[in-house]
């Protein structure tokens, strides 16, 4: 059974692991754990109280096939969980490392960016909140996940293609992934056609009024 291990940290995003966690056990087969740098419990950015009793070196024992940090401002700050050691242990035991929104710094701090293509939030979201990165050059301005050398990079409002990304790394096969994307962008479509075929009514309706 593939293992996935959610990395998580005060003021996690919600929306960033929840399609992970919430589909990758019941519905594909795939062993997700949580894991952090301080365990104990703590908040969600959107007020969740969760416990996370697993560490960093037990996620190294457990030896997880993908490794992913899950964004939140707290990466942003000086004390940002420092978790380069573990990242780095993590990738020479051959996991793939991905890190999604302010996950994403904590990838660039590790130096895992700086010789793979990769996107974020922006590019000056990483120079700016980075101390070390020396990945510009190879910085994709991309609205959806980023997937080079065993990393996986992705912008917050990604989460879904991130996911997609993630599974792939974990070995599910391309068909199960196609099939999730496609139910996940179904809602997308029909609005986006909702609204085109609004948009074509308001243009083609005669006017009212008038001599």
């Amino acid at each position: 059974m593939a293992r996935v291990g959610l990395i998580l940290a005060p003021g996690f995003a919600d929306w960033e692991y929840a399609f992970i966690a919430g589909t990758a056990s019941p519905f594909y087969g795939i062993d997700v754990r949580f894991f952090a740098a301080t365990t104990g419990q703590f908040r969600s950015q959107g007020g969740l109280a969760v416990t996370v009793d697993s560490s960093l070196q037990q996620c190294l024992d457990w030896k997880p096939d993908v490794v992913v940090v899950i964004g939140g401002m707290i990466w942003e700050h000086a004390d940002a969980p420092d978790i380069r050691d573990f990242l780095q242990a993590s990738r020479s035991s051959g996991a793939t490392i991905a890190g999604i929104c302010g996950g994403t710094l904590a990838l660039a701090r590790a130096g895992l960016l700086d010789t793979v293509p990769h996107t974020s939030n922006s590019a000056d979201f990483i120079q700016q909140n980075a101390v070390g990165y020396e990945g510009a050059t190879l910085y994709r301005s991309s609205q959806v996940a980023v997937v080079a050398d065993r990393i996986i990079t992705a912008p917050g409002p990604a989460p879904v293609s991130f996911t997609c990304a993630v599974f792939e790394a974990a070995g599910l096969s391309s068909e199960s992934v196609s099939q999730f994307r496609s139910l996940l962008a179904a809602e997308h479509i029909s609005v986006s056609r909702a609204e085109e075929l609004s948009g074509s009514n308001l243009t083609t309706e005669s006017p009212r009024g008038g001599s």
